[in-house]
């Protein structure tokens, strides 16, 4: 090919600009996937950048430097930076100088079969490296005895604390130690039956298998491109007991239901583990939240959980909502199989490296907008409406502290105006209006005689609510953040949010994919957030559309109304 026909532009700083509507696109795309992570994704030109954790994920699912190099300079317009093409190098050959053995594997043996006893080795490449190590508090703190050469024993329940060790010192492991024999549950799915996975579900299953390199990692899906699906695959291959985490207990009845639907699993072979059911079967799925929950000694008193049976397989839905507790607990259970879901690996809190170090490198991730290509996601309009402030509250937010400043615009009284206006727009429509103040949320209720749902709102009066909007008896919902995650209402077309947890990308992510599941017709979605004007939330409403507008939403500015006048001053935000 031509270089000046080629897609990709190479940059120093290890950014990489692809062309979109280069007909070499597609399979450059694919490649860079493997090593380099997705920054944005507007409509021409598509921004990746390669990183150590990118290039770690690539290493673990056996993608070279050689593999990676190769890729950039079969696509690249011009001649790739020896700057790059060194760095690459260096930061992939860190991946595997050290490994995590079993008793009796030599170097780079023992990818399978049980653990023998509670200890296993450390290996580094040589002696140099693990004497670097040994004088390093965070990793020789878990060493049993002194190194002997380039080995050291560890005891095997500190596997994971190891792991994130060695990460912070630029030394990702690979480990070999395999994992422990667990209870067989034998079952299938139900396919042509029911459903069939699709195609990008089945890769998606396969790269987390990896050629039996795998059974630990993160896949990467849109919300409602049917991760749960994924996690059903994998546990039907892998046919051992499982434990299942979600977000809440809407999510975890969601999970319970799929598997009957989709799994010849019989009902009783199916555990609730919450508030209301400690139920502990083959299967069994609960909540971060009881998880988490502490006795009165300040113990998370349900950690027992995990002990509870010999579980073989670990799924953690939306893993980046993962909180700390479940994190330590997680770094004791390298010997499962473990597999995270999530729409987004971007945490508020910088942990994706304890993503990586104790469930796994990303298997396999698909963009936003090639899913809505493809038909299988709704395609989203997004806009910013800014509505003015009262002249009662403008002194008021002028003298706040910061921190009231964003509360006082968010419940802005003038919003209301805003969401009958589109609720009119919109006649007909599923609309589900969300905030997170409940007492805003409360007044809009009322005002719009609509059904609200809060965390106080009763499981079973949620569950009847969800039924009701799924079935059209009612199509309008005001609910608080617990329709943030997980909840599955596929007719809902519109969402209108009045107010977020300040400049949070997940929860803007999140909450446009409770409209992204495909429509009949037109197959379009529509997602409005509603600002105040000249106020803290404009700040804080750009950062938290920042991940949207990366996987190519972009937002179209409305000031004050939609529709008549209003539209005429709509205009794009800048990428």
């Amino acid at each position: 090919m031509a270089e000046a026909y080629k897609p990709l532009i190479v940059q120093s700083d290890m950014t990489l600009l692809l062309e979109t509507g280069n007909e070499s696109y597609e399979s450059a795309r694919d490649e860079l996937s493997a090593f380099a992570e997705m920054v944005k994704s507007p409509e021409y030109v598509h921004t990746y950048k390669i990183t150590p954790l990118s290039l770690w994920n690539a290493a673990s699912a056996g993608v070279s430097a050689s593999d990676a190099i190769r890729s950039l300079e079969r696509h690249s317009k011009y001649p790739v930076p020896e700057t790059v093409l060194a760095r690459i190098r260096q930061i992939s050959g860190r991946y595997g100088k050290t490994r995590i053995v079993k008793p009796g594997d030599g170097a780079g043996g023992g990818t399978g079969g049980g653990i023998a006893g509670a200890v296993l080795y450390l290996e580094a490449d040589d002696e140099f490296i693990m004497a670097q190590l040994a004088i390093e508090k965070s990793v020789a703190r878990y060493f049993l005895g002194e190194p002997e050469g380039n080995r050291v024993k560890i005891d095997a329940a500190y596997r994971g604390h190891i792991k994130q060790a060695l990460m912070n010192l630029q030394f990702p492991p690979e480990d070999l130690a395999g994992y422990a024999e667990a209870e067989k549950l034998d079952f299938s799915l139900r396919i042509g039956e029911r459903f069939a996975p699709r195609d990008y579900q089945r890769a998606a299953v396969s790269a987390f298998r990896a050629g039996g390199r795998g059974d630990h990692g993160v896949i990467v899906l849109p919300c409602g491109a049917g991760k749960t699906i994924v996690g059903i695959a994998a546990m039907s291959q892998l046919k051992t007991e499982t434990l299942v985490l979600t977000t809440s207990i809407t999510a975890l009845r969601q999970w319970a239901s799929e598997l009957l639907d989709k799994t010849n699993l019989a009902p009783e072979q199916i555990g609730e583990y919450s508030g209301e059911k400690k139920e502990i079967k083959p299967v069994t799925i609960s909540t971060y939240q009881i998880i988490s929950a502490k006795d009165r000694n300040d113990e998370q008193k349900h950690f027992e959980l995990f002990s509870r049976r010999n579980w073989g397989f670990i799924i953690y839905d939306e893993v980046h909502t993962l909180p700390a507790p479940v994190f330590r607990i997680t770094a004791e259970l390298q010997a499962k199989r473990r597999l995270g879901l999530t729409a987004t690996l971007v945490r508020e809190d910088g942990r994706e490296g304890d993503v990586f170090a104790l469930i796994g490198p990303k298997r396999h991730e698909m963009g936003w907008k090639v899913l809505e290509g493809q038909g299988w996601l709704a395609q989203a309009d997004c806009f910013e409406i800014r509505a003015p402030m009262p002249d009662s509250l403008r002194m008021p937010y002028a003298i706040a502290p910061k921190r009231d400043k964003f509360r006082i615009a968010a419940e802005n009284p003038h919003k209301l105006d805003i969401v009958r206006q589109l609720l009119a727009k919109h006649a007909g429509a599923h609309i589900l209006v969300i905030g997170v103040y409940i007492e805003q949320l409360q007044g809009i209720a009322e005002a719009l005689s609509a059904p609200l749902i809060t965390g106080k709102t009763k499981n079973s009066e949620r569950e009847e609510l969800y039924a009701k909007f799924v079935s059209g008896e009612i199509r309008l919902l005001v609910a608080s953040k617990v329709a943030n995650f997980a909840i599955d209402l596929p007719d809902a077309n519109v969402a209108i949010e009045v107010s977020g947890s300040f400049g949070s990308r997940q929860e803007e992510a999140q909450r446009l994919g409770r409209i992204l599941r495909p429509k009949p017709g037109d197959n379009r979605a529509y997602f409005y957030t509603v600002v105040s004007r000249d106020t803290r939330e404009e700040e804080f409403s750009a950062h938290r559309q920042l991940f949207l507008v990366e996987q190519g939403y972009p937002y179209k500015i409305i000031d004050g109304i939609i529709g008549g006048r209003g539209q005429k001053n709509a205009h794009k935000k800048a990428n």
